[in-house]
Order: C-alpha cells, then structure tokens, then sequence
C-alpha cells in the first residue's frame, strides 16, 4: 500500500465519487426526506455510508461472491430503488413509505442507495482495480467530508433555493435520477441477460 499517493490520481477518484455520489444533485430529494423523517441525522447518514463505502472497498467482490451475486444483479436492484425515488421526485407521489424509527431511514434511503449506493459501491470496485487503495480511501473520505457539509447546509441552501426553487430542482433532478436508473438498469441487464 502507497503512503504516499499521487495528486492526479486522487483527484481522477475524488472526482470519479463525487459525480456517481452526486450529492448536489440529491438535495432536492434529501429536503423531502428531511421532512418525512424529521431530520437527516447528518453525522449517523455520513458515517453509516462512509461505513459502506470503506466496506466495500475491501470486502466488496468476496460478500457479492459469498451471497452468490455479480456486481451486475446488484447495480440492477441498485437501480429499482433509485428508479422508484425519481418516480416520487417527479409525480409528487409517495412510494417509498417512511419507516416508523427515524433511525432506520438513515440506513435506506438516505445511507443506502442514494450516498452510497449500488453505482457508488461498484464504482469503488473498479476504482481499486485501477487506483492503489490508499487512494481510493482518501478519494471516500474527501466525499464524505463534502456530503456531511452539504447535509448539515441542508436548511441554509432551502434559504437560498426558496420553496419554488426547490420544486422545480426537485421535478428536474427527478428526471435525472429516472434515466440514470434507466442506464444502469439497461446496461447492467443486458450483461446479465447474455
């Protein structure tokens, strides 16, 4: 392992994460959860997905391989969750029933599948076949800092975007979310189907 890893390569990974997080792109989404739920518990939803991420990292193909999965059946249920959050996004519907302990929301959706989900873990698993480890786990830990800022900021950028502001993101990015589901779902089945 590298102690010392290179600047372009970590910023190739921080960057590869930060856009398959998309954090950004999960606020409008993350405000209506806020509201479901009560609250994000930012430093719980932070650690919990950094916990996943660090996990996969390293234990990654062997706990896929051990339930007799392929990362190609995980991006595909990966990709029906986020799929059916677009779809809420969009119609203004609530499919995704909020579970009763708050603390349980933490876990599904907030730290899993939408930070760190199944594009985000597989994504992980082809960064460390490409990248020394110590660099990948630097590149986790940059993103999770900027998640934990942008979940605790959560009520100042709802100031700024104002309640209209946060409609029209919220139908734009549920649009988005709805076709990178598509994607992942077509790309990942039409490997499974061969």
């Amino acid at each position: 392992m590298n102690i010392h890893p290179d600047f372009n390569q970590l910023l190739t990974v921080t960057f590869t994460l930060f856009a398959v997080i998309d954090i950004i792109g999960s606020i409008p989404l993350l405000h209506a959860l806020k509201k479901k739920i009560g609250g994000l518990h930012e430093i719980k939803a932070t650690l919990i997905s950094g916990g996943l991420m660090i996990l996969f990292l390293f234990v990654g193909e062997q706990f896929l391989n051990i339930l007799g999965l392929d990362q190609r059946s995980f991006a595909v249920g990966g990709s029906i969750v986020i799929f059916i959050l677009g779809l809420e996004m969009v119609l203004g519907i609530e499919l995704f029933k909020s579970e009763p302990d708050a603390k349980a929301s933490v876990v599904v959706p907030i730290a899993f599948p939408l930070i760190a989900g199944s594009g985000t873990l597989t994504t992980i698993m082809s960064l460390k076949a490409n990248y020394d480890t110590t660099t990948v786990l630097l590149g986790i830990f940059i993103n999770l800092l900027f998640i934990f800022v942008v979940l605790k900021s959560m009520d100042f950028i709802e100031k700024i975007l104002g309640q209209a502001g946060m409609i029209a993101i919220r139908k734009f990015f549920g649009v988005i979310l709805l076709a990178i589901a598509v994607k992942i779902f077509s790309t990942n089945l039409r490997g499974l189907l061969k």
